[in-house]
């Protein structure tokens, strides 16, 4: 029986994991649609290789720093519990490797491939496992102290404020310390238009992100007998609120439309497991809307360029999503209690702090030692030829 239960918590994991994996697709072909066409090929690559970096980061480097478990003994003591351990930490990699998916789309149609690969491997062998293991491992006693203090510990079930928030502030310092897309914005304060290259592809990496993150909110549970219904009827409503706030609020936009249910997502990972699913189609609505708001303003008025509002959508939505679960989680807003406001807002800005800083050192790092954008030249004729000798369409080039 004992076989029986680690097996079934192995497969359990195992699903969750594949189906996360499954969700840098969705990265990959919301960036592809988003970009314009001379950059498809370089999204494509990027999300690729970014994993395979932020596997020998994760399994080398951060994973220990997040919870002190290293994997360098012997098959036999890996296989305890049916390798249990082993597939904890390819689930979790598939976390901590959406931090460089994430920033990919900010940074998107300018960044220079190999300084990138080269961040990557810092955030998720450091930045990230750093704060991963404060929230939720209890590293440094802060979740301690704040049980004392407030009566309860930071609660995030799935990752709105440990993955999505972190991703989305990172990204942020990339961002602004990369610049804005040449001709993005003129010099008489005019707004250049890119207009998505292919909405049918953004539209798939939505449905993919969408339908995968079941598994990552689900599973987060990582134990089967821990398994709540709960917390998929959570990630419905939050979807489903974001879609509709969006398309009220975005006027029928398409790109607005399908990164709705992304924004609601971010925002309902952290307090799936215990609020109300009106509380939860609330949170959704709230993020669905923020996106559209804060996109038009950090694209127009702002003049950040970040290329698929990664900051708005993870950033924003993901803090907003922490601090939601010290309101919505309350018996009196009809959750299952055992949060704290405080706790909650004071980790979330520990998390902005955490990784504005992270985001500044490693990427201002590189900058100053080897730059972070392609030249002008580079850019102007697209990242998939500059960097990767080829076109998406490669049938329609001159030569053929």
């Amino acid at each position: 029986m004992e076989t029986l239960h680690s097996g079934s918590n192995v497969l359990f994991i195992l699903l969750g994991g594949i189906m996360v994996l499954a969700m840098h697709a969705g990265f990959a072909f919301l960036e592809v649609g988003t970009v314009r066409k001379k950059n498809q090929v370089n999204a494509l690559v990027k999300i690729l290789t970014d994993f395979g970096v932020s596997t020998i980061a994760y399994f080398f480097i951060g994973y220990g720093i997040a919870y002190g478990v290293h994997f360098f003994s012997g098959v036999d003591t890996l296989m305890e519990k049916n390798g249990y351990e082993l597939t904890k930490f390819f689930f979790l990699l598939t976390f901590a490797a959406a931090i460089p998916a994430i920033i990919s789309g900010g940074i998107a149609e300018r960044a220079r491939f190999y300084p990138q690969l080269a961040a990557t491997f810092m955030l998720v062998g450091f930045v990230y496992p750093f704060f991963e293991g404060i929230a939720w491992n209890g590293s440094f006693g802060i979740q301690d102290w704040l049980t004392a203090t407030f009566g309860a510990p930071f609660h995030d079930f799935a990752g709105s404020v440990v993955v999505h928030a972190m991703g989305g502030w990172i990204a942020l310092p990339a961002v602004l310390l990369l610049g804005a897309r040449y001709g993005r914005y003129t010099k008489d304060g005019r707004v250049s238009a890119h207009p998505p290259s292919s909405i049918p592809f953004l539209a798939l990496g939505a449905w993919i992100l969408t339908v995968g993150w079941f598994g990552f909110n689900v599973m987060s549970a990582q134990t089967i007998e821990n398994i709540s219904g709960l917390v998929a009827i959570n990630s419905l409503m939050a979807m489903v609120g974001g879609t509709l706030a969006a398309l009220v609020l975005g006027k029928n936009d398409p790109g607005f439309v399908h990164n709705g249910p992304l924004a609601g997502l971010v925002a309902i990972c952290a307090g799936s497991d215990l609020v109300h699913p009106m509380g939860a189609l609330v949170i959704g609505a709230i993020a669905g809307g923020m996106f559209v708001i804060l996109f038009t303003l950090t694209q127009n008025r702002w003049k950040i360029d970040d290329v698929l509002g990664v900051w708005p959508l993870h950033g924003l939505c993901g803090a907003w999503g922490g601090i939601a679960v010290g309101i919505f989680g309350s018996t009196a807003l009809g959750g299952a209690g055992g949060v704290a406001f405080m706790s909650q807002l004071l980790m979330t800005l520990l998390a902005i702090v955490v990784a504005l800083v992270g985001g500044f050192v490693v990427y201002g790092g590189l900058k100053r030692a080897f730059g972070l954008r392609l030249d002008q030249e580079e850019e102007y004729q697209g990242a998939d030829l500059s960097i990767h000798r080829i076109t998406a369409t490669p049938e329609r080039e001159p030569s053929w």
